[in-house]
């Protein structure tokens, strides 16, 4: 199982490598390194929105710089944006811009990265994430940012909380793990956001990063263990 994947973000080449070798040497790798290739560069979001997922407005560009920005508030008639890197985790190297204050006249991102609208509903409401075992429903966690910050990630602050999902919303993040083209994925996590329109819409489709918010769901231990003995 994956469980130190914290910087393979920054080297994502040199982590798929590693667990092909593992695969090649004949150890069952969860999940497993084809999944990992495809599901490290966020661009694994359009194929998922062509298959019918509702996903957040992305601008997706090799480079990013001020004129970009200002473009893309123009593209999204929003006076705010985000912008990521396609190959990321835990909100580091994100950037927020806004109409106000916009990144100087010689910024750049410097590497592939998606712009979208900032969506209010992050702070207001927070991000909801679902979480899969087998294909099958864990436990949910509704993710809030700190006060005066729209990250809700640990590290800015965030915190999180236990939460039932309705069952429209359910079947949301239900839609988005049938339109995943891989069917042996031990784990899956299922982070979304709702929409102006009042739709959830899918942030990531994380089958890597293998935190999968134990405290929040207490169940967790017995349905991964059951999903790793019918693996072996």
């Amino acid at each position: 199982m994956l469980g130190t994947a914290w910087d393979y973000q920054d080297h994502p080449r040199e982590f798929v490598s590693k667990l092909e070798e593992l695969e090649a040497r004949g150890i069952l790798v969860c999940n497993p390194p084809t999944v990992v290739r495809w599901n490290a560069e966020k661009r694994y979001l359009r194929e998922l929105e062509r298959r019918g997922a509702a996903i957040v407005p992305t601008l997706w560009l090799d480079d990013a710089g001020h004129d970009d920005v200002a473009a893309a508030m123009d593209r999204f008639g929003s006076d705010r944006v985000v912008v990521k890197r396609q190959v990321g985790a835990g909100g580091l190297g994100q950037h927020s811009f806004s109409r106000d204050d916009m990144p100087a006249q010689d910024w750049r991102m410097g590497r592939p990265c998606m712009v979208q609208p900032f969506l209010p509903s992050v702070v207001e409401e927070g991000e909801y994430t679902f979480l899969f075992i087998d294909g099958e429903f864990s436990h949910g966690v509704l993710k809030r940012a700190a006060e005066g910050e729209y990250r809700i990630q640990s590290l800015y602050g965030g915190y999180e909380t236990d939460f039932t999902p309705s069952q429209a919303d359910l079947a949301g993040a239900e839609a988005i793990v049938a339109a995943l083209p891989f069917d042996d994925l031990l784990y899956c996590r299922i982070d979304m956001a709702r929409l102006p329109t009042g739709e959830l819409a899918v942030m990531e489709a994380e089958a890597i990063e293998p935190y999968l918010y134990p405290e929040q769901g207490p169940g967790l231990g017995a349905r991964l263990a059951k999903a790793i003995r019918a693996r072996l």
